[in-house]
């Protein structure tokens, strides 16, 4: 029985006992009590006043009970009107994204004062359905099934399904995701699609431990490879690309696992090159390598902000696996230490959005056998710059010798001086610069398009010294250019088309160079 009803069925019996003393009382007046006793009135009188003493006793403890339920329904119910503002809030910002000459604030959102202004009710009617759909939706998030985990935490799924409509002219290292061209047109050019650039994430958020929110990060797509099958190009093999744990506090964070190059931290905006960055081997320096780093964020002001970034990385030099089914040490790794980077990056605001400047060190020690040693580093600075409200630029360049490992020298990090594997063979570590930039324009909250370019330039001088080996490491190039431009729209923030258009250029030695173009374009459901 709820406590409501038991404090009605309490109440109906008290007076019922009060009904019955005010009837005891009227009839024990006209009595005669017996002399040195109780008359049978007064017995029943007694019986009563303990029984109404019990129920006022259980009508108390329901009232003490029904009070507290009353404060938690209190609380509970000041907590769902203060997301349900929120929601409205939502409502708010987006109906003034919806209808800019409109300030969206609850006199105007409100039917009767949107009335009182003149607005026809057809817009009033929209405004409310929009504001509506709004709720719901947030409702429905909240009751959505969620991704369930063998622990108690939370996880969270994500990922995109992507298409990719590709038309090439040149021959290039990937007809899909182009990076090197290796020599000119042949014939008609090519036409295909892919699957192969979807990606799928998983997101897990741990238990707080000495005061730090854990979590980890889970990321693949299917770019790792064809199988040897029927068609096989049409079915991609899984690979790994993100896999790393975090702990969390307020301004400092430890990070471990394989990531994101954190000492190059940007890449311009391209679905039509997902499976590597845009701008590979054209200047954007990347690897999703395993490490450990620790970042401190250092507060200036309210707008302005200074990040630290330091860590160890696997110690990679760009070398293809020896072994499909083995792994063996690389240069890098035989050196038996890690590579080491930091970073260090300024971040304030303007036009509503972050201007970020960022200076980054790098440095690999290499074994490269026959007690060849070769010093790898790189110097590397990044920008994003909001130039207008709805115009920014983002870019990086760096300088370094051996950087193959993270994308540089157009992934060749050595030259020998010789052949190949003969102890009196020198090693040189290959200088190289390069960089990209890429200009962003937002049209709206649904369309913007890019525009970028990106080279990278070893030094011509070393790489002719190493000319005569040429025929035991493949051809030996001096510059590699990329350009892009494309627009996004998505008409859902779940769905997205695109197109874009890539043109590279290719420099080897002797100033033999190809070019190569292509037309991409997309359709996307992310999740």
């Amino acid at each position: 029985m709820k406590r409501s009803d038991a404090f009605s069925v309490a109440f109906r019996r008290a007076v019922m006992i009060s009904g019955l003393l005010l009837l005891a009382g009227s009839r024990a007046s006209g009595q005669t009590p017996v002399p040195g006793g109780t008359s049978s009135s007064d017995a029943a009188v007694t019986a009563a006043v303990r029984e109404l003493q019990q129920q006022v006793t259980e009508l108390r403890a329901a009232i003490a009970e029904m009070r507290s339920e009353a404060e938690q329904y209190r609380a509970e119910t000041a907590e769902l009107r203060h997301e349900l503002q929120a929601m409205r809030g939502d409502g708010e910002a987006l109906t003034a994204q919806a209808n800019p000459g409109i300030v969206a604030t609850p006199a105007t959102v409100g039917s009767v004062t949107m009335a009182e202004q003149g607005f026809p009710i057809a817009q009033r009617v929209a405004n409310l359905e929009e504001t509506t759909q709004l709720l719901d939706s947030k409702l429905q998030d909240q009751y959505q099934a969620k991704v369930e985990s063998a622990s108690k935490y939370r996880v969270r799924l994500s990922g995109i399904v992507l298409l990719n409509l590709f038309s090439n002219r040149g021959t290039t290292d990937n007809t899909d995701i182009p990076s090197i061209v290796y020599g000119p047109n042949q014939g008609n050019g090519n036409f295909g699609a892919t699957m192969r650039q979807s990606e799928i994430g998983l997101e897990a958020f741990g238990p707080t431990l000495a005061g730090a929110k854990t979590s980890a990060n889970l990321q693949a797509d299917f770019a790792g490879g064809f199988p040897n099958v029927w068609n096989g190009v049409n079915s991609g093999i899984f690979r790994l690309r993100i896999a790393s744990m975090r702990m969390d506090w307020s301004n400092t964070s430890v990070v471990a696992g394989q990531d994101d190059l954190f000492i190059s931290p940007l890449s311009p905006t391209s679905f039509a090159s997902l499976a590597v960055p845009a701008f590979n081997y054209a200047g954007n320096l990347w690897a999703w390598t395993p490490q450990v780093r620790v970042e401190h964020r250092f507060d200036i002001s309210d707008a302005q902000s200074i990040k630290v970034q330091a860590g160890v990385l696997d110690n990679l030099t760009g070398e293809f696996p020896g072994y499909s089914d083995f792994r063996v040490p690389g240069p890098g790794e035989n050196s038996g230490q890690p590579a080491f980077g930091v970073r260090t990056g300024w971040t304030t605001a303007i036009f509503g959005k972050p201007l970020t400047l960022g200076a980054a060190g790098y440095f690999s020690r290499q074994n490269w056998g026959f007690g060849h040693y070769v010093n790898g580093w790189a110097g590397m600075t990044d920008w994003e710059i909001p130039i207008l409200s709805r115009v920014s630029l983002t870019g990086e360049f760096y300088r370094g010798r051996a950087v193959g490992g993270i994308g540089g020298g157009i992934s060749q990090s050595v030259v020998f001086l010789g052949q190949p594997g003969v102890a009196s063979t020198a090693v040189r570590g290959l200088d190289s610069i390069g960089g990209w930039s890429q200009v962003k324009f937002r049209a709206n909250r649904k369309l913007e398009f890019n525009a970028g370019v990106g080279v990278d330039n070893p030094t011509t001088s070393e790489v002719e010294a190493a000319a005569p080996s040429e025929a035991y490491l493949g051809p030996l190039y001096v510059q590699n250019r990329s350009g892009l431009i494309n627009f996004v729209y998505r008409p859902k923030s779940s769905l997205l088309f695109s197109t874009e258009y890539r043109y590279l250029q290719s420099f080897k030695l002797y100033s033999v160079n190809n070019s190569a173009q292509q037309v991409n374009m997309m359709m996307g459901v992310l999740f």
